[in-house]
């Protein structure tokens, strides 16, 4: 793909004319991040993002996988075509930041950005409608439930790239405690698969003062959490990464009798679909081997949730050049490294080129967690961004 970015310009108007509009894109995070809706439950914010896009000429289409839409501008007379995606969903999380615009919806909070990545994705919308200042069809596809994993797949499998062609697909996510504004480029795997498994490991219950009476699960699986570390350290290649977590175990109501089972919850990561089959065979395998040698059995509930994030060298290329030309090598982190966190545009870079980048939240609280909140600070910057990559692309 033979793309070259623009240069940077002194006085850049892409830049003030954000500035000019960015009092009411913070308000409108704040009032994303106010009223947080859950995967496929995102009614009020599409519907926000509709008004705001269909006012400034976009044509959109709605009801893609329920909560999604995908908003279009044609610019000009070029064929190529762009999509930009931003995620909309919130979290099952009791906020705790305490802010004036903290969340009004109890038990849910956007505390991974994506009242940014909205606000985000329609400033640049907003300079793009009202500049002209492409050529070429602009796809912006706002999708639902990423946080679940099933947004993107449902949109794709709903006709997404049929409906919406596209030469290329881009997305961001902000990442907490790397400087604000800082760009972040990773070229091959930059986020990781993941899977779960819910293992219930079966023995035979008894009485804690006489354990020679009973099949000890409790054993069985402390002895299987340790194995499991061998899974990494001995199966998968040194080079390669894989990560196997239990998060969650369960077992017993009383300190003198031995339960009848345990149930553990895992989750696994990998950056290559060889390392990610790897998991998925001996777990399980390691799981039955360990409760048989106590006499127990485990009954593995396995299931694949995601790929890893492949990023397309060419368009990485492409969007670090974007980056490096509107914001000069000092806004560009050398050596960015690729998350163990995973994203469901993953499904989006299975099925067209393109890239996902980050952009540094500075010193916040990290994602997922309940006193995180977006910095504002990075709108500006990253629209701007998004506004020159798709002038440089269809241009």
């Amino acid at each position: 793909m033979n793309i070259i970015a623009q240069t940077p310009r002194l006085n850049d108007p892409v830049e003030q004319g954000i500035a000019a509009t960015l009092d009411d894109f913070v308000a409108l995070r704040h009032d994303l991040h106010r009223y947080p809706e859950l995967a496929f439950q995102e009614r009020r914010t599409s519907k926000i993002i509709a008004s705001h896009l269909t006012s400034w000429g976009y044509d959109v289409a709605a009801g893609i996988a329920g909560t999604g839409l995908v908003a279009t501008l044609k610019g000009g007379t070029g064929d190529r075509r762009i999509g930009i995606r931003a995620d909309i969903d919130a979290l099952p999380i009791e906020e705790a930041t305490g802010l004036a615009y903290a969340s009004s919806n109890p038990g849910v909070m956007h505390a991974c950005g994506h009242d940014g990545h909205t606000s985000i994705l329609l400033a640049a919308a907003r300079y793009l409608a009202e500049s002209g200042t492409f050529s070429g069809t602009l796809h912006l596809i706002f999708q639902p439930a990423e946080e679940i994993g099933a947004g993107a797949r449902k949109m794709i499998s709903e006709g997404l790239f049929e409906r919406f062609p596209v030469d290329a697909v881009f997305g961001l996510h902000n990442w907490p405690a790397v400087p604000a504004g800082q760009f972040g480029f990773v070229t091959g795997p930059a986020m990781a698969s993941v899977d779960q498994a819910k293992i219930r490991i079966v023995g035979k219950g008894g009485h804690g003062a006489e354990p020679h009476r009973a099949v000890d699960p409790v054993l069985a699986s402390a002895s299987f959490i340790t194995a499991l570390q061998s899974v990494v350290s001995r199966n998968v290649d040194p080079q390669d990464m894989a990560v196997a977590t239990v998060g969650s175990i369960h077992a017993g109501s009383a300190s003198n009798v031995i339960p009848e089972s345990v149930e553990l919850k895992l989750t696994m990561r990998a950056f290559t679909e060889s390392v990610r089959q790897q998991l998925q065979q001996r777990i399980p395998a390691l799981a039955r081997a360990q409760a048989e040698s106590f006499g127990a059995f485990a009954d593995v509930d396995y299931r694949l949730g995601f790929p890893a994030l492949i990023n397309h060298r060419d368009e990485t290329e492409f969007a670090r050049k974007v980056a490096l030309d509107t914001f000069g090598p000092a806004r560009v982190e050398e050596g960015f490294k690729p998350r163990t966190a995973s994203e469901d545009f993953a499904f989006m870079l299975q099925a067209k080129p393109g890239s996902y980048l980050f952009v540094g939240n500075g010193e916040t609280a990290p994602l997922h967690s309940a006193h995180y909140d977006f910095n504002d600070a990075i709108i500006a910057p990253a629209a701007r961004y998004w506004v020159r990559l798709v002038e440089a692309f269809l241009n």
